[in-house]
């Protein structure tokens, strides 16, 4: 039951930007961030940026907070740096940024892969959360993980469409509360 579409409702396009962290990668190799970028357009959001950023916290910290304090970003969704290894540092990033956290992101997340790659999923500390406003949310590093994380979750929350509710519809209020 992954998609309940309630076609009354207009569709809202995000404006969603891209980070892939890898030290080995280069645009030209970038296959997760093109999985990435072709669903994004595929699904009618734009894709207003597209960045790549090696494994340290700093620099993937710095970059998510340029794109939070961008009103022309909507939703971060990062690739890469999700695992367990000591360069794998993309979670301890997202913490040094987000206000809120979306665990439950990070745990469908897992028992999506359970489904396709067994305990395998264990290694994956995919995250999510929220800062200024602004959806962030952390993909592991493979074409397949991106693959699984928007077509089983992003492509359904992220419009506003999508029934029950959807963090689209939640926009609007996330900065309820802030000073």
């Amino acid at each position: 039951m992954p998609s309940r579409i309630d076609e009354t409702y207009p569709f809202k396009a995000l404006r969603i930007a891209v980070l892939t962290v890898s030290d080995s990668r280069d645009r030209a190799s970038d296959r997760s961030g093109d999985t990435l970028e072709e669903r994004i357009r595929a699904t009618g959001h734009e894709l207003v940026d597209r960045d790549l950023a090696r494994d340290e916290a700093p620099v993937i910290a710095e970059r998510f907070r340029r794109w939070i304090d961008d009103p022309g970003v909507e939703v971060v969704i990062s690739t890469g740096g999700t695992g367990v290894t000591g360069r794998d540092v993309t979670p301890e990033a997202l913490a040094m940024v987000v206000e809120k956290e979306i665990p439950g992101f990070g745990e469908l997340f897992r028992m999506i892969s359970f489904e396709k790659i067994g305990t395998s999923a264990l290694q994956s500390r995919a995250c999510a959360g929220v800062a200024n406003g602004t959806y962030l949310f952390c993909l592991p590093g493979s074409p397949g993980a991106c693959r699984d994380g928007w077509d089983e979750i992003l492509r359904w929350q992220l419009d506003i469409r999508h029934r029950p509710c959807n963090f689209a519809e939640l926009m609007p209020r996330l900065k309820e509360g802030q000073g």
